[in-house]
C-alpha cells in the first residue's frame, strides 16, 4: 500500500485552477430558445442526424434529445445507442472523449460535437505519451483505464471500465492474480483499491467537479437535513465517499433516487444530473453537496465548465455547417475498440448490461 501511495504522490496530474476554464452557462430568452429548438429539430431531420446528450448537459439539450428520438445517458451508453440508431450522423453533446468513444464504436458514422474544446480534466490529466511511458515501466501489470480517457489512452489499455462495473472487473482480475495499473482518476482508483485490496498503481488525475466536494461541508449539511440520504459519485474524495448512503455511477445514482423511500437527497455529483433525477422522482427534493471551503453551502456550483460549453446555439451551428467532426486515426481506433469489446464480453458473461446501466 505504501508503494502505491508514493506513486500517487509522485505522479500528480491534477489540473491547476489556471487550466480550468470558467463555467459559462448559455443564457437565452424564451423567443430565441424556441427559435433555436425549432431550427435544430428541422436540421436533425434534414441532416439524417440524431442527438445524444450526457446527463451533465443542460436541461434544454437533454429535453431536445429525448423529444427528437435521441438519447440521454452516460458516455458508453450514448455510444452504444449510436450503434443501434439508423442515422448516418451522431451529434454528441458532452465532452470530447464521449465523441471519440462514439466514433470508436461507430466508425462508419459521422460524429459531430457542438464544441471540440469541451474537454475533461481526467482526459487532460492523462496525456497519452506520458501514460504509455509509465505503462512501459511496468510491463508486468494489466492496464485498466476509465472510460474518461482519450482514444489513444484506451488504445494503450487492456481493459476499459465504467464506474458501474469497476469493482466487479477488478475483483475478477485480482482473482486471476493480476497486478494492475489504474488510470486516470485517483479517487475512483483509491475507492476500487480499498474495496478490492488489489495490487494497483494509480495514475493521479482527478475530476475538477467531484474533487471539489468538501467532507466538512457535507457533514454540516447532513446535520441540517438528518432525514436526507447521501448519494455520491465515486470520483469524489474518500472522506466524502465515507459519508454516502449510496456510492454509484450516474445511472446508479438516478436509480437510487427513484427507488429509495427517502424524500430528500444530498447529491455529490455534477448538478446537471438533477434534471434526470427530478424527472424520475418529481416528488423528491435534491440538495447539492457543498464544494467550497469548510462549512460551505453551495447553491449551484458543482457543474463541469466543459459540459457547459454545449448549448443550443453551437448545436444549431454544427448541424448547419457540419463542423467539429471527430476524426480518429484508424490504427488507433482499432486498438482502442479492443479493450471496450473485452469489457462488453466480460459483462455479457455475467449477464450485465454494462452499456445501458453504467457511467463514465
Amino acid at each position: 500500500m505504501n508503494a502505491v501511495v508514493s506513486e500517487i504522490t509522485a505522479r500528480d496530474r491534477r489540473l491547476s485552477p489556471l487550466q480550468v476554464p470558467p463555467t459559462v452557462v448559455e443564457m437565452l430568452d424564451a423567443a430565441e430558445r424556441a427559435s433555436l429548438i425549432a431550427r435544430i429539430k428541422r436540421l436533425l431531420i434534414e441532416r439524417d442526424a440524431t442527438l445524444v446528450a450526457h446527463y451533465y448537459t443542460s436541461a434544454d439539450l437533454q429535453e431536445l434529445a429525448e423529444a427528437t428520438g435521441g438519447y440521454v445517458s452516460d458516455s458508453l451508453d450514448m455510444a452504444r445507442f449510436g450503434t443501434e440508431c439508423p442515422s448516418g450522423t451522431l451529434v454528441v453533446a458532452g465532452v470530447r472523449f464521449m465523441g471519440e468513444t462514439a466514433k470508436i464504436l461507430n466508425p462508419e458514422k459521422r460524429v459531430l460535437m457542438p464544441d471540440l474544446q469541451a474537454e475533461c480534466s481526467l482526459d487532460l490529466g492523462c496525456p497519452a505519451d506520458e501514460f504509455a511511458a509509465f505503462c512501459d515501466q511496468h510491463p508486468d501489470r494489466t492496464v485498466v483505464v476509465y472510460a474518461n480517457t482519450s482514444a489513444a489512452v484506451k488504445a494503450r489499455s487492456d481493459w476499459v471500465v465504467t464506474s458501474g462495473i469497476a469493482l466487479e472487473l477488478v475483483r475478477h482480475l485480482a482473482e486471476r492474480g493480476e497486478k494492475l495499473i489504474w488510470a486516470p482518476d485517483r479517487h475512483l482508483g483509491a475507492y476500487v483499491q480499498r474495496e478490492t485490496g488489489v495490487d494497483m498503481l494509480l495514475w493521479s488525475a482527478a475530476c475538477v467537479v467531484h474533487e471539489a466536494f468538501k467532507a466538512d461541508g457535507l457533514r454540516k449539511l447532513r446535520a441540517k437535513h438528518p432525514d436526507a440520504k447521501v448519494l455520491v459519485h465515486p470520483e469524489s474524495p474518500m472522506d466524502v465517499i465515507a459519508q454516502a448512503d449510496v456510492v454509484g455511477s450516474t445511472t446508479g445514482l438516478v436509480e437510487a433516487a427513484r427507488k429509495l423511500s427517502a424524500k430528500k437527497f444530498i447529491v455529490a455529483t455534477d448538478n446537471g444530473l438533477f434534471h434526470k433525477m427530478q424527472q424520475v422522482a418529481p416528488d423528491k427534493i435534491f440538495l447539492e453537496a457543498p464544494i467550497a471551503g469548510k462549512g460551505a453551502t453551495c447553491v449551484s456550483c458543482a457543474h463541469c465548465p466543459w459540459m457547459a460549453m454545449n448549448g443550443l446555439r453551437n448545436l444549431a451551428q454544427v448541424l448547419e455547417t457540419g463542423a467539429n467532426e471527430i476524426v480518429i486515426d484508424e490504427a488507433v481506433r482499432e486498438r482502442a475498440v479492443q479493450p471496450i469489446r473485452r469489457l462488453l464480453e466480460f459483462a455479457k458473461q455475467r449477464k450485465r448490461v454494462v452499456l445501458s446501466n453504467n457511467d463514465a
